[in-house]
């Protein structure tokens, strides 16, 4: 199966169904206006499946991977969902604690692509924590539609709740030497923000992939290093990025912008035709180097 790439598309296609994806138009407007792409005998239910997420390419770490080991563990989060799960990944061969990684998911639950990214992390010498925000409503159910639909539903102060609480789980895990860090994509992007703002000492770096600003006011709680890779063509998110640099530069946090040129959102994401591989790389190269310089 081939995945098309990006250029295959217009980009008012591409941005129409990024609008899709994150709620701001429904299934029904989304094909009203892509129709006038759907040309060659290509419907517009056709387009939108060919930009859909084909999660038989989320497997650069299998499951099966000799070289770590994965589990599903559950946590408490007292002032959250009162119990969530995530995926649990650390390296096979090495008995010693390591840095911890969380990762967050999109605005979908814990889809295939997400924990393959855990397995990366793990497979690079970490252990990584992937939460489901969607465990309390029976977890990812299997299709990013349906995923968006239901953390759509969730209260997003209580999810906030339970990454923190996610986040304090595996910073305490007996795998874990105490030091973490956090990436995450899209919703993901800014959770890590967010974490960022929460989680004070505890957290000593942050990886937000395209994501958007936390609440302003609380930038100057920052101490963590933070990592922020942004797509040149998503508009959306990086409207909110001037004003959040102003105030990350006024709090005097460390910090490190990467805007990767000609790309859109979700580019890490190798599973769409938004994934752009020279991109997607050399931000993950930069990831893990930046993590391995921050975290001990």
């Amino acid at each position: 199966m081939n995945r098309p790439p990006a250029a295959q598309f217009s980009q008012e296609l591409l941005d129409l169904y990024d609008y899709y994806v994150h709620g701001q138009i429904d299934r029904r407007v989304f094909l009203e206006r892509a129709a006038k792409f759907a040309v060659g005998g290509v419907t517009a239910a056709a387009l939108l499946e060919m930009l859909s997420p084909k999660y038989v390419f989320a497997a650069q770490v299998p499951a099966d991977d000799a070289r770590i080991k994965t589990e599903h563990l559950k946590y408490a989060s007292p002032d959250g969902s009162g119990e969530m799960r995530g995926l649990f990944a650390r390296p096979a061969d090495i008995t010693g604690r390591l840095p911890g990684v969380l990762v967050v998911h999109e605005n979908r639950g814990l889809n295939p692509y997400i924990e393959d990214v855990v397995r990366r992390l793990a497979a690079a010498g970490f252990v990584a924590f992937g939460p489901d925000a969607l465990y309390p409503v029976g977890g990812y159910p299997g299709n990013d539609d349906e995923g968006r639909a239901l953390q759509a539903r969730l209260d997003r102060g209580k999810i906030t709740e339970d990454f923190v609480a996610g986040a304090k789980f595996l910073q305490s895990h007996p795998g874990c030497n105490g030091s973490l860090g956090v990436v995450g994509f899209c919703f993901g992007g800014w959770m890590s923000n967010t974490l960022a703002c929460r989680l004070g000492r505890s957290l000593k770096a942050a990886v937000p992939y395209y994501g958007g600003a936390p609440t302003l006011t609380d930038v100057p709680k920052i101490t963590a290093s933070l990592l922020l890779h942004f797509a040149e063509l998503d508009t959306r998110v990086n409207a909110s990025w001037p004003d959040y640099e102003i105030a990350l530069k006024a709090a005097g946090v460390s910090y490190e912008a990467h805007f990767y040129p000609g790309v859109n959102h979700g580019f890490h994401n190798d599973t769409t035709p938004r994934y752009d591989k020279a991109a997607a790389e050399l931000s993950w190269a930069r990831t893990l180097a930046f993590f391995r310089t921050k975290l001990e």
